[in-house]
């Protein structure tokens, strides 16, 4: 049954800005309570669920992750006030990104060094002969690399966005 208010899944999510699979998601990770059925199965939200939606992605936005959030909302639904918990996880989010941001800068600092070595080597072979940049880099110790394998990944995705 459907009361006058409640937002059917393509209007919720058109209104917080996400996909109707994301609502539903959220709905399987527990973040949001299933919603009411029409009689012929149509998810039917409450309106109090745009500010829970709304909730949800200004968390995801600073770095909670949707099983972070799980918890806490499990939390806050029992009746519980989870905010140290909260701040707790956010203390750890800047941890975790302040690592991030030394070890990005390391491998600026080592990207640097190996363009000014790559550009001595260009200055000294001729034409058309190879130079071999990427074996020099192969051939490398492996502690060079100083970044583990998913942070490069990140990284090279975000310069082709």
């Amino acid at each position: 049954m459907k009361s006058p208010s409640a937002l059917r899944s393509g209007a919720l999510a058109k209104l917080v800005g996400i996909s109707t699979d994301t609502l539903r998601l959220y709905e399987r990770k527990g973040l949001l309570r299933s919603p009411m059925r029409t009689d012929n199965g149509y998810r039917c939200y409450s309106p109090d669920c745009v500010a829970r939606v709304r909730l949800i992605r200004a968390a995801l936005s600073i770095g909670f992750t949707l099983d972070d959030l799980a918890k806490i909302l499990k939390i806050r639904d029992a009746g519980g006030a989870p905010c140290h918990k909260v701040r707790d996880l956010a203390i750890s989010k800047l941890a975790g990104l302040e690592q991030h941001i030394r070890q990005l800068a390391l491998l600026r600092d080592q990207l640097r060094n190996v363009l000014k070595s790559w550009d001595r080597l260009l200055e000294e072979t001729p034409q058309p002969q190879p130079a071999g940049l990427l074996e020099m880099l192969a051939a490398a110790p492996a502690k060079a690399r100083i970044l583990p394998a998913h942070l490069y990944a990140a990284v090279t995705r975000e310069t082709r966005r």
